[in-house]
């Protein structure tokens, strides 16, 4: 797996964020049985007003979020990777072979007061959020109930795997 994180605040977290995305992001894809092991994921860390461009651009709403997932395979089914016949050129990067899964991006300035809001650490709600959005690229949605507790269950199922508890 490919994993590239680019970090465009000034911010030093407490933790080697490129390490817990990557470690993070492999657990999901394992749980997910994803059939794949030349994947690439792109995470970028910015601010809110940098957040709230992206979400302002890419989804017409014009606020601060905690995370963005563009993922880049479709699914008609959460966690079924397939690729379609005679379309692998638009999934592959074509200097790696990696399919390209998709792309996060995180707010630093909600990592960090959603942390303190929920009282866990700054890492904990850091691999939360990564962990939700890598079940966005593998197709997963929160738009009922019942996807949202699908979606939460295979979040803690993970962070749980990993030892990143609310009590880290």
């Amino acid at each position: 797996m490919n994993f590239f994180v680019e970090n465009e605040t000034d911010f030093e977290f407490p933790f080697d964020v490129e390490k817990t995305a990557a470690m993070v992001c492999k657990k999901v894809l394992e749980n997910e049985n994803c059939p794949f092991d030349n994947i690439s994921v792109n995470v970028l860390i910015t601010d809110n007003e940098g957040i709230r461009d992206y979400n302002r651009q890419f989804r017409d709403i014009d606020r601060e979020t905690d995370v963005l997932s563009f993922p880049n395979l479709e699914f008609d089914l959460p966690g079924r990777y397939v690729i379609p016949e005679g379309s692998r050129s638009d999934y592959i990067d074509p200097e790696t072979g990696d399919i390209v899964l998709g792309d996060i991006i995180l707010s630093k300035d909600r990592i960090l007061s959603q942390a303190e809001e929920y009282g866990h650490s700054v890492k904990r709600e850091f691999a939360f959020l990564v962990a939700h959005s890598m079940l966005h690229l593998s197709g997963y949605d929160h738009m009922t109930e019942k996807e949202a507790e699908v979606m939460e269950e295979r979040q803690r199922k993970a962070l749980d795997e990993l030892g990143i508890t609310r009590d880290d």
